[in-house]
């Protein structure tokens, strides 16, 4: 009876955790796309030089990474629902790692568009499940904590990504930090061995649902109003973010100063969405997911406008250090809203599809900051409309959004 007993308590700690060692590995994971998307805005405004581009070709680039990632998003969703969160997060950091590392002997604008699709699909798909594999790992009184801080390795990603391209862009070219960018395939390897799958996924209920009745269900009766509410605020999020953030090295050429002096500003920036980090983390348990996500994104749009119009440098990097501060703040609880939505076995489709919503908005945002750019609109205006963007996500979620803090997984 004793061995039988002890073999059991094996099984449990073979197929367990320890919440640090998990937050450890799937933030490891989050930081190395974040160095990949970080690392991009510093090589559109490094490629615009290299291969004279025009600004919609600048805007084409981040738009395809962000068509990637809506798909990417979309279909591993629904796999994760099918084959597990572990395959699905291993899959798609190999696929991205191994699609930048090609993507550094590019010669053509046509064949790095290519390369950004499926680097797109492997950040897109990797980071909802990430974030779902964490909130089914974890207690609820600590589940909106421990996300928030799985989400803030993406601010160590780009403080990589710029300390990369800063020292190595301007020196040893693009194609370098792109190399650089690859390594995370190694570290798949690592994750398979060491990570074990959600608890809460059963391979046996999933063989007995279709995709069709996921996605189905995702838009039942019962969660259709919180699938509304997700999907509008992805959208307005990532629309705004991506416009914004991918053309922040190059709004600073625009605004009078160098590459390499840009580079510096954004460097600085990036350390500010550390601390955005920690203070979402503190107060997503103590106040909750709806005060968190609606305080920093209305202080992400007041830092946009003011950002948009600064005339001064010191006014540029304050307004830009509290754009960072609150939108990375907010992405922070807005991974940890998302899985609670839904339960289980439709819980990683249900994020899967609001992510990909969102992406569609990251496909627009650079599209149109381009666009305007070409057309001769000034940067107030432009990060005007984010402003409304992000203003109108608010209010959707002020009004009809529920407040899941502290509340069991099913």
């Amino acid at each position: 009876m004793t061995t039988v007993k002890t073999q059991e308590v094996d099984n449990v700690a073979e197929k367990s955790i320890s919440q640090r060692r998990l937050l450890g590995i799937a933030g490891l994971g989050w930081m190395f796309d974040a160095m990949d998307v970080g690392m991009l805005s510093f090589i559109i405004a490094a490629l615009k030089v290299d291969w004279d581009l025009t600004p919609e070709q600048m805007g084409w680039i981040g738009s395809v990474n962000s068509i990637g990632m809506a798909v990417g998003a979309f279909l591993f969703g629904l796999w994760a629902d099918r084959m597990g969160r572990k395959n699905i997060f291993i899959i798609t950091l190999l696929l991205f790692s191994i699609a930048s590392g090609i993507s550094a002997f590019t010669t053509t604008l046509f064949a790095f568009l290519v390369l950004r699709f499926f680097i797109g699909m492997g950040l897109g798909g990797e980071l909802p499940v990430a974030s779902t594999l964490v909130s089914e790992s974890v207690s609820a009184k600590e589940r909106g904590r421990v996300v928030v801080l799985l989400e803030s390795f993406w601010a160590f990603g780009w403080l990589l990504a710029a300390l990369i391209s800063y020292f190595i862009i301007p020196s040893f070219g693009w194609r370098l930090a792109l190399i650089l960018s690859a390594l995370p395939a190694f570290y798949a390897i690592y994750l398979r061995l060491n990570l074990p799958d959600s608890p809460a996924f059963s391979p046996k209920k999933a063989e007995k649902r279709s995709v069709g009745q996921n996605i189905r269900d995702v838009w039942s009766k019962e969660y259709s109003r919180s699938t509304f509410v997700l999907w509008v605020v992805w959208f307005t999020v990532v629309f705004s973010y991506y416009g914004m953030f991918l053309w922040l090295p190059s709004v600073m050429v625009m605004k009078g100063f160098s590459m390499i002096q840009s580079f510096e500003y954004v460097l600085i920036m990036t350390l500010a969405q550390l601390p955005g980090y920690f203070t979402a983390a503190w107060l997503i348990e103590r106040m909750g997911r709806k005060f968190v996500l609606v305080t920093y994104l209305l202080g992400t749009a007041g830092s946009a406008f003011i950002f948009g119009n600064a005339e001064t440098t010191a006014i540029l990097i304050a307004s830009g250090i509290f754009l960072s501060f609150f939108n990375l703040g907010a992405w922070g609880a807005l991974y940890a809203y998302t899985p609670e939505q839904y339960p289980a076995v439709i819980r990683g489709t249900g994020a899967g599809m609001a992510a990909s919503i969102g992406r569609v908005g990251g496909i627009l945002g650079p599209l149109l900051v381009g666009s305007l750019v070409a057309a001769g609109y000034t940067i107030g205006f432009i990060f005007a409309i984010f402003c409304v963007s992000i203003v109108i996500g608010v209010i959707v979620l002020a009004f009809f959004g529920k407040e899941t803090r502290q509340v069991e997984l099913t």
